[in-house]
């Protein structure tokens, strides 16, 4: 008996979880004490879900007839837009068949105007390089923005765009042969912009004072050169400018503008110089003291050379400023003497000269012989360098190699600059220094002589 009443509990149970909240909560509520008040309770509750469930198939089948009324809806719009693809479609193809007619005409209609507007295209191309890099641009500018549309039109070009192109040919043609002054805005080194009176040479050059401009068709921009020329180019320039009547040469560049520009990638004079690096300041350094030197002993040499012309004029009254009045000063102090003991005496007060006259001559000649190995050394340190940056990035680049083959040359030149000025003025010392000796030897000769005969 208590297997069955747990079996039909359980069964309510599962009835009971099929129903609404409300009956659940009646069912926690009430508490079935015997076997007639739970079959009351089941039959209550099925009556309940029974109402449920037809609620639910009520609300189902609505559900289901309004989404059959969308579905039908749907395939109605889907038949109307096929059969409108399927118009437009028609149309396209009515409309390209019109559209090949209708080129077709215009092909016809065009006849020889097709070939001039394909040389009109090809002329205004080829005006637009000539015109935009043209320095003329610099006082006329925006010359070329015609010329593009006319580049790139599709259609025929009208009236005034001919005259446009042929415009820009006359005014190219007529501006080349000019020279002209025109105020602009020149881009300054620094970056700042400065108005100036520019001239303008035909085609090849601009020029403002004493400085060569160019003009920049990319940025559209007058600039002067990183680098001015040296020489008299400026200078002509400046004269060429300031020039109010008459004639003035200048320099002009043929390649308008572009071997100018390689002079800023040139180096100067003195970019040559330091890149001799430590080898090329000793050569200097060399001819520095080896000058010096040579100037010291020329003033010096000079100076006893004209004390001793003095000196020849009064040789009774010897002096001890000079060479040669030392030596006759031993002449008196030993007249006495036999000619034999005088010789000699006179030969020592020579001998006793001549290392003062002849002194730092020799250095002179040391140095000369120094500074071209000097030379040779800096081309030995270069190529040394140079052999290691192949060594270490190939040939690949030159520029790598640039500063220590410069190096090489420049410090060979150095060497040969240096030597030139110091064996010629050694040589002009060693001269000057033989005069001296020669005359003091020629002195003593003549003073034995004299001694001998009175004898």
């Amino acid at each position: 008996m208590n297997k069955l009443i747990k079996s039909l509990m359980i069964a309510a149970a599962v009835t009971l979880s099929a129903g609404t909240t409300l009956a659940a909560q009646a069912q926690d509520e009430t508490e079935a004490k015997n076997l007639n008040e739970l079959l009351q309770l089941v039959e209550k509750n099925r009556v309940s879900s029974r109402e449920l469930n037809a609620e639910r198939e009520r609300e189902f089948t609505a559900a289901r007839a309004d989404k059959q009324a969308l579905l039908n809806q749907a395939q109605q719009e889907l038949e109307e837009e096929k059969a409108r693809g399927k118009r437009l479609q028609e149309e396209f193809s009515e409309n390209e068949v019109d559209l090949a007619n209708k080129e077709q005409e215009l092909e016809n209609a065009k006849g020889t105007l097709g070939e001039m507007f394909g040389v009109v295209r090809g002329a205004a191309t080829e005006t637009i390089g000539r015109v935009a890099t043209s320095i003329v641009s610099a006082q006329y500018p925006g010359r070329e923005d015609v010329l593009e549309s006319l580049s790139e039109a599709k259609e025929l070009p009208t009236l005034e765009e001919l005259e446009e192109l042929w415009k820009a040919l006359l005014t190219e043609m007529v501006e080349s042969g000019k020279v002209v002054k025109f105020n602009t805005d020149v881009t300054l080194l620094d970056g700042g912009t400065e108005n100036r009176e520019v001239v303008r040479v035909g085609t090849f050059n601009l020029i403002s004072g004493d400085q060569y401009l160019v003009y920049n068709d990319t940025t559209e921009q007058v600039q002067p050169l990183g680098r001015q020329p040296e020489g008299a180019a400026t200078s002509q320039a400046e004269e060429f400018t300031s020039t109010e009547e008459g004639y003035e040469g200048v320099y002009l560049d043929p390649s308008k503008g572009q071997i100018l520009s390689l002079l800023t990638g040139k180096k100067t004079l003195e970019e040559h110089y330091h890149s001799g690096d430590t080898v090329g300041y000793v050569i200097t350094a060399v001819l520095i003291l080896g000058l010096l030197i040579s100037v010291f002993k020329l003033v010096t040499l000079t100076a006893a050379a004209g004390k001793i012309r003095s000196q020849l004029k009064n040789p009774e009254q010897p002096k001890d400023n000079n060479a040669l009045g030392r030596i006759l000063k031993v002449y008196q102090e030993n007249k006495n003497a036999d000619v034999e003991n005088l010789e000699l005496k006179l030969d020592e007060a020579i001998l006793r000269e001549t290392p003062k006259v002849e002194s730092g001559i020799n250095v002179i000649k040391i140095l000369a012989a120094i500074a071209p190995l000097l030379g040779l050394l800096g081309t030995v340190v270069g190529m040394i360098g140079t052999f290691q940056s192949i060594t270490l990035f190939g040939t690949g680049d030159p520029k790598i190699m640039a500063g220590d083959i410069s190096m090489a040359l420049v410090t060979t030149a150095m060497g040969l600059i240096a030597a030139i000025p110091l064996i010629l003025a050694h040589s002009i010392v060693a001269a000057r220094g033989k005069s001296i000796v020669h005359i003091l030897d020629e002195q003593a000769a003549g003073i034995v002589a004299s001694h001998s005969e009175k004898e």
